[in-house]
């Protein structure tokens, strides 16, 4: 994308626009960031690249939302950034609204933002609403409403459906502040002359925003006066006929270029299909960003082709995820590229990882370091460790880490939320024991049972390490002649009151030592 910006010149705005319509998910996440990422290729390329947030506030509300109160029926058709906000029942906050102006945009688009901030994405914010009253869209409405059949024979053609004969490219605001439901009855610039379905009539000034274009034609008329000259969007915008093929059409109309568009797959929830605000199939930024490292988060969308959909999985494709990341950020890269005899593909390979790594990146100008400690075992340590401190202990004794750095602090921090959370996966969650669980005690076998002072021998004798616990299961095997799967089977009732679950080894290791012979001492007793 870079390459083919740098063929239309030095300088370049990447635009991004959600609607403020109800709560951002990480599904809008991809767009922004693909954005962030593409202004990033720029700057590196050596291009001024600058990436800006279309707030689309001048659209209107389509309906009452599951979350809103019924109050809201009369705002249906009002554009989003002049009705005020929900409170915390749904019902209009019309106090703040009158003191603060705060919208129901606002509302919406301002926690999005913080969630920005923290993944490394701080972009220029061009309100839509604000444009329409500063007179910014007035020459494109002018250009549509002076050329309506022009507008119409390009949408029709393109698009392959017919418009009603009733439609004209401008849409003004009611009496009561709606836009919807109008009859145009004459136009004469700057006045779209209407009738409403209260039975009053009026005329709306394009110039002073009194109204809005429709959103095929509002899209390409922002590209013009903000000069835009890349933006990624959804595949259904990107479909053959849809928004962009008609306005990339209707730009050359307005007097100027379309931009160099990317076209984006969907990021849905693992099991639950693509994300949606109205269903309530969402996954919030700001609740992802409680569970998910920020770089993880741009590593999830940097390291996936625009065209490939993206499976967010808050469970064990996370920590799949997460582990890929510190794999890569721990190998030398370049290293590897200065092998002569890799292959293409190879090659191709390592260019990926380590653009990905760039990307993925909070604050562009800082390399990425690992933190040397994997995911899987930062979870297993927040399980069996009480306090900060102690963790950082053990990974100090370990030779995994010097000292905690303010990175790692931070996904400790997020990975006792993850753990706390519904999103952790059950096949990870670690409950160790602090006394004999008889129940789980009695669905053993007796030889099963005559394993449990065989293996507290065993454990006082070996180092209290990953590799010296699983050395005294292999002991209480030889000794007993049991199967190992036996021997395991034993352990697991005993130390976690299950018939099976994660390796023991590492997390027996990393409880007291004391605890555990005291444990395997009562259950011999029992």
């Amino acid at each position: 994308m870079a390459q083919r910006l740098a063929e239309r010149g030095n300088t370049h705005i990447v635009a991004t626009g959600i609607t403020p319509s109800g709560e951002f998910h990480i599904g809008h996440l991809r767009e922004i960031l693909t954005g962030d990422m593409i202004a990033r290729a720029a700057r590196r390329a050596g291009m001024d690249a600058e990436l800006v947030f279309v707030v689309d506030d001048a659209d209107p509300l389509r309906k009452v939302y599951s979350f809103l109160d019924n109050a809201y029926e009369g705002f249906i058709g009002h554009q989003i950034g002049s009705i005020p906000a929900p409170d915390a029942t749904g019902k209009p906050d019309w106090a703040r609204f009158n003191e603060e102006g705060w919208t129901y945009a606002d509302h919406f688009l301002h926690p999005f933002l913080a969630a920005l901030k923290q993944i490394g994405v701080m972009p220029r914010l061009l309100p839509n609403l604000e444009a329409y009253r500063a007179g910014k869209f007035s020459h494109a409405a002018r250009t549509a409403c002076d050329n309506p059949e022009a507008v119409r024979e390009i949408i029709e053609r393109v698009s392959g459906r017919e418009l009603p004969d009733s439609w004209f490219p401008w849409q003004p605001l009611d009496s009561q502040g709606s836009l919807d439901g109008l009859t145009i009855t004459g136009y004469q610039f700057p006045l779209v002359h209407w009738t409403d379905r209260h039975g009053q009539s009026g005329s709306s000034n394009i110039e002073k925003g009194e109204g809005k274009l429709p959103w095929r034609l509002d899209w390409p008329a922002k590209w013009g006066f903000n000069a835009i000259t890349c933006e990624p969007f959804g595949k259904d915008h990107g479909a053959a006929g849809g928004s962009y093929d008609t306005g990339k059409e209707l730009a050359v109309l307005f007097g100027h270029q379309a931009p160099v568009p990317l076209t984006y797959e969907w990021i849905s929830l693992r099991g639950k299909g693509a994300m949606s605000s109205s269903s309530g199939n969402t996954v919030g930024p700001m609740e992802a960003l409680r569970l998910v490292p920020p770089e993880i988060l741009r590593f999830l969308v940097a390291n996936s082709k625009p065209s490939k959909a993206i499976e967010f999985d808050t469970g064990m494709g996370l920590v799949n995820l997460a582990d890929e990341f510190e794999r890569l950020a721990a190998r030398d890269l370049e290293r590897e590229m200065s092998d002569e005899t890799l292959s293409r593909r190879k090659r191709v390979q390592l260019e990926d990882a380590i653009v990905a790594l760039e990307l993925s990146t909070v604050d562009e100008t800082v390399e990425h370091q690992s933190t040397s400690v994997s995911f899987r075992h930062l979870a297993l340590l927040a399980q069996i460790k009480p306090d900060d401190q102690s963790v950082w202990h053990s990974l100090q004794a370990s030779g995994s880490i010097d000292q905690p750095s303010a990175q790692l602090q931070d996904r400790l921090k997020r990975m006792r939320s993850w753990i706390s959370s519904s999103h952790f996966p059950e096949e990870m969650r670690i409950n160790i024991c602090s006394e004999p669980d008889l129940e789980a005690l009695e669905q053993l076998s007796n030889e099963q049972r005559n394993l449990i002072p065989t293996l507290l021998a065993a454990f006082e004798e070996v180092a209290w390490t990953p590799e010296g616990v699983t050395e005294a299961f292999k002991e209480v095997s030889r000794r007993t002649n049991a199967g190992m799967r036996e021997v395991y089977r034993t352990s697991y009732a005993l130390f976690m009151g299950v018939e099976r679950g994660p390796r023991l080894a590492p997390i027996l290791s990393n409880c007291d030592r004391d605890d555990v012979l005291r444990l395997i001492s009562q259950a011999a007793q029992s």
